[in-house]
């Protein structure tokens, strides 16, 4: 089969208005019901109030690159892989309440048990990488790497920052998931079991691992974009390729530029340049270091007082450190505020609203995955807790 320009195009990945709704996707819907105006000089109590009458009863999540006024309810905090085996950890919780965006709370869903509802708290917190790769897409691309002779030399991985149906079609295809901190090691594992490696859904997260970690060239990754003609890439091409990287990225950590680093080094005397591999390879190769989220914050807690560091990553996260740790300059890599619009969606008048309808008895929000999806995701992610430690 050949995929052309025909196929038809893909839809709005995000309503970014939280308005309309897409079951099938990671889209949002409006709220069924009123939310507390945000002016509301009570929300914070009501906020506490809400929490303490669910008790043990929920758990509540909070990501790192949440808002400040719904992180200080959460009872644990973190990235979203660590969230979600939080999460499974806490059986005796009848609710999970997820302050994070849209494939997060399906992970959690994925993990946990069955007498355990998945919360959150605004659909629309979506996440403009995972939607990137959509599933018919996919299936289409593997439909054109079949049709070029190299479907059954590849294995697909995909990082957690996917949907669930992604997920599972790299578990039914012979795939496993990765972190940002694991990808060295699920690359290594995926190149024992084939020649070539279809990497999904962030082509700078591949590219950064393979080229940085694996030794690998720019000559050995072409990208595979939905949007263009047997997308993108010729049978030689695929041929000779060993990383096929899906054209995909963050939203967050695409901003940031070589500009960037060359802009705050002139600003700041002695700066130390930290960012996660998501950004662009240039913005890596420029960098002083790189790593996953959880690398980040060690580092600034382990830097001496007085160090100076431009953190690349999202900016509720790098305003946060710089609260905690006064004794360093840590600063944002660009000059441009640069939030998680989508994450930012979990507010403070949404999570009130969730918890008080859960104590009135109505649970809303929830988030379920499908149990053949479910099935074939937790094999992908198995496959990842199976690889051994480094």
């Amino acid at each position: 089969m050949t995929v052309t320009d025909s196929h038809p195009a893909t839809p709005l990945p995000l309503l970014l208005l939280g308005r309309g709704a897409d079951s099938a996707t990671e889209r949002g819907v409006e709220c069924p019901g009123d939310l507390p105006a945000a002016s509301d000089p009570d929300l914070v109590d009501r906020a506490r109030r809400a929490r303490e009458a669910l008790g043990e009863r929920a758990f509540l999540l909070g990501h790192h690159y949440q808002r400040d006024e719904v992180i200080q309810f959460a009872d644990v905090t973190g990235d979203s892989f660590k969230l979600a085996k939080d999460a499974a950890a806490r059986p005796e919780a009848e609710y999970i309440i997820f302050c994070g965006v849209h494939f997060m709370a399906e992970s959690a869903d994925i993990l946990t048990g069955d007498h355990q509802q998945v919360i959150l708290p605004d659909l629309a917190a979506g996440c403009s990488m995972a939607d990137m790769a959509r599933l018919l897409q996919v299936e289409d691309a593997w439909a054109r790497l079949t049709d070029a002779g190299v479907a059954a030399s590849t294995v697909p991985i995909t990082y957690m920052n996917s949907s669930a149906d992604i997920k599972a079609f790299v578990g039914r295809n012979g795939g496993a998931v990765c972190t940002s901190s694991n990808a060295q090691r699920a690359l290594e594992w995926a190149f024992e079991r084939g020649e070539k490696v279809l990497f999904l859904p962030d082509q700078h997260l591949g590219r950064n691992t393979a080229v940085l970690q694996l030794g690998m060239s720019l000559d050995d990754c072409v990208v595979i974009d939905p949007h263009k003609p047997n997308f993108g890439v010729s049978d030689d091409e695929l041929a000779n390729a060993r990383m096929l990287l899906w054209k995909g990225h963050c939203s967050v950590h695409g901003r940031f530029s070589i500009d960037s680093v060359n802009d705050v080094r002139a600003r700041v005397p002695g700066v130390n340049v930290l960012v996660h591999p998501e950004c662009k390879h240039e913005v890596v190769n420029a960098a002083d270091y790189v790593g996953s989220t959880e690398y980040i914050i060690k580092t600034i807690a382990d830097a001496p007082s007085g160090s100076a560091w431009a953190v690349g990553t999202e900016l509720n996260l790098v305003k946060r450190l710089a609260q905690e740790y006064p004794d360093k300059n840590v600063v944002f890599l660009d000059r441009n505020v640069c939030f998680c619009s989508t994450m930012n969606r979990i507010d403070l008048p949404h999570l009130v609203w969730a918890m008080e309808s859960l104590v009135e008895g109505r649970v809303v929000n929830r988030i379920e995955v499908d149990a053949d999806t479910s099935h074939w995701a937790k094999v992908a992610l198995d496959r990842m807790l199976a690889l051994p430690a480094r």
